[in-house]
């Protein structure tokens, strides 16, 4: 005979219990892991979120300075190459300058030929003054003779027929001395009161060679700022006009971020406050130490292409962003490079006062907010115009130079005025010998940008103007003593070109 032992089963009650008491246990540790994690970011909060503003909306930019055309042609050459870096002023693209060169030359015949025609008018004037003083000396003459018939004519020792054919003569001088004036005075209102260098006519020619001077000269397209080369359009072939962007520089030491920031977080925003910015490129491995520069005025959707208008009765209320800018370190942007467009996630510590909300310290202080490579075109431009306008001068009366080789004066024209032409002239030359002299020492030291490019080119100037004697005289003067000589014969030269006794 066998006995079996069975376990009887538990009561039904006895197993809800413990159930209950798992289920109650895994609650707690629920709680209290969520209750520790409350507290811990509340502290953290408290300590140290609260006085910081974080965005992931936010991007590296800087200045894209275009590389556009300011004159008509087409490209026979181009200089540089996307990713490579162009130092400020070298050539990037060359046009062809056969247009140019040969407006070039039908503005200086233009320019030539009005400097001749005016000046002519000078002469003509010198003319028409000397023909008014011979026919006013015959009529002082003739008066003479009138008054002397007259007291002859009663005692008949001159009879009536000669007193009244000198009576006649001298209405007809007087006509004619009327009608030398009248032409005197209409060439007078053509030139008086100016010389050949400053008549309207040549001042026009001359701004023309200029603008001509100029289009030849921007056959060159310089680059205006140094700077890595980006989305190059430019393709030999290509007719371009004026404003077609060719390429763009970008220059990679001077860059800030662009954070776009909730109007609701921007209460305590400050210029002045600091900003830790770290870039998807560097990952966690480098933070970046920023200061807010300042607020842009305005959100994204006033300066759209199609601003939103909420009048139109579909309304519906979107948080706005406002841009913030955030200036970087140019040292850790030295060592750490970064480009335009990549993503940051940025914070701006709120606790630091700042200043003003109304203040910016954005300040247009670096290289590519200015540039002198056009600095030399006008001066050039207008040294070979003078060098023109002083070749075509017909000049009057002779002297030796120094050199002992005879050139002529111009008329209306003293040795002080000859001086100031000079001094003039050299210091043009002197301004643009120093400009270059500063181009050829800028220095880039304590940076990475690579020296310059050997394969970008010379400088090409092919209208160099060619300074012969006289070139630097500026042509006669006109006015009251224009004509004026000392002393003839006990006569003075008077103001409109007439000789009086003395």
């Amino acid at each position: 005979m066998s006995t079996t032992h069975t376990i009887p089963p538990p009561a039904p009650d006895l197993y809800a219990d413990s159930l209950r008491s798992q289920r109650n246990r895994r609650l707690f540790v629920v709680a209290a892991l969520l209750l520790i994690g409350g507290a811990l970011y509340g502290a953290y909060w408290w300590t140290t979120a609260r006085f910081w503003i974080e965005t992931d909306n936010a991007y590296v930019t800087g200045n894209l300075v275009p590389v556009a055309a300011q004159a008509s042609g087409i490209i026979t050459q181009v200089l540089a190459e996307e990713t490579q870096f162009v130092h400020r002023g070298d050539v990037m693209i060359r046009l062809d300058e056969h247009e140019a060169y040969a407006a070039l030359g039908r503005a200086r015949g233009r320019l030539g030929e009005t400097v001749r025609r005016i000046n002519a008018l000078f002469f003509t004037q010198r003319q028409l003054g000397e023909k008014l003083a011979a026919r006013r000396a015959r009529l002082e003459v003739v008066r003479h003779d009138v008054a002397r018939y007259r007291r002859a004519s009663p005692s008949g020792a001159v009879s009536k027929q000669i007193l009244q054919n000198a009576l006649d003569q001298l209405e007809a001088l007087e006509a004619d001395v009327r009608e030398a004036q009248a032409e005197y005075d209409a060439l007078d209102a053509q030139i008086g009161g100016t010389t050949v260098m400053e008549h309207p006519a040549v001042e026009l020619a001359k701004h023309e060679f200029i603008v001509a001077h100029l289009e030849f000269a921007r056959q060159r397209i310089l680059a205006p700022v140094s700077g890595y080369v980006a989305k190059r359009k430019a393709q030999v072939g290509d007719r371009v006009k004026p404003g077609a962007n060719l390429m763009t520089i970008v220059p990679l030491d001077h860059l800030w971020v662009e954070a776009n920031l909730r109007e609701t977080e921007l209460r305590d925003i400050r210029p002045g406050q600091p900003a830790e910015v770290r870039v998807d490129l560097y990952g966690s491995t480098h933070m970046f130490h920023g200061t807010v520069e300042g607020l842009v005025p305005g959100t994204g959707s006033p300066f759209a292409l199609l601003p939103p208008d909420n009048s139109t009765g579909n309304f519906i209320h979107i948080i706005e962003r406002v841009p913030v800018r955030i200036a970087l370190a140019a040292e850790e942007i030295r060592e750490h490079p970064i480009r335009p467009g990549l993503s940051t996630v940025t914070k701006i510590r709120v606790s630091e006062q700042g200043q003003s909300v109304w203040s910016s310290l954005a300040k247009p202080d670096t290289e590519e907010y200015h540039t002198d490579v056009y600095g030399d075109e006008l001066t050039s431009a207008e040294s070979l115009a003078q060098s023109v306008i002083a070749g075509n001068v017909v000049t009057a009366g002779g002297f030796e130079t120094e050199q002992g080789s005879s050139f002529h004066r111009p008329v209306g024209l003293n040795d002080l005025d000859l001086e100031n032409a000079s001094a003039r002239r050299e210091r043009t030359e002197d301004r643009s010998r120093e400009t270059v002299r500063q181009r050829r020492h800028e220095s880039t030291a304590g940076s990475t940008i690579p020296p310059r490019s050997p394969d970008l080119g010379s400088a090409f100037s092919p209208l160099s103007p060619s300074i012969g004697p006289g070139s630097s005289r500026l042509g006669p003067a006109a006015g009251p003593d224009a004509y004026r000589r000392p002393f003839l014969g006990g006569r003075e030269r008077p103001p409109n070109g007439i000789e009086t006794r003395r």
